[in-house]
């Protein structure tokens, strides 16, 4: 991965499920905590934001979350968290952790009056 692959402003949208129940209620809550300290400590570092994080409804019949995180602009950090959450869905069992990088935002603005 290099600073070409990721521009300063990149966002990206990380996604965990439990869709087919896999993981007992506790196990998918240690999880999902775990996978946000992941974010939190990569958000730490110089340019690294989280912009906000999507919960399922509890009485929807599946479970699943999302967060928005502004990368840092320390390469190595993206790196640590790719690492730590690849190694996450390991230890849970999970197929996959969903990683969408939005490398280009834009702002759509209204027109002045």
């Amino acid at each position: 991965m290099s600073q070409t692959e990721i521009s300063r402003r990149a966002v990206a949208y990380i996604s965990i499920g439990n869709s087919d129940d896999e993981l007992p209620q506790r196990e998918w809550a240690d999880f999902a905590r775990r996978v946000e300290q992941a974010i939190g400590i990569a958000a730490s570092y110089r340019g690294g934001h989280i912009h906000g994080n999507w919960h399922s409804k509890p009485t929807d019949p599946w479970q699943n979350a999302c967060w928005a995180l502004q990368l840092p602009v320390d390469l190595d950090a993206i790196s640590r968290l790719r690492a730590d959450l690849i190694r996450l869905a390991g230890e849970y069992r999970q197929d996959s952790i969903a990683w969408a990088l939005a490398d280009t935002t834009t702002f759509l603005r209204p027109e002045k009056a």
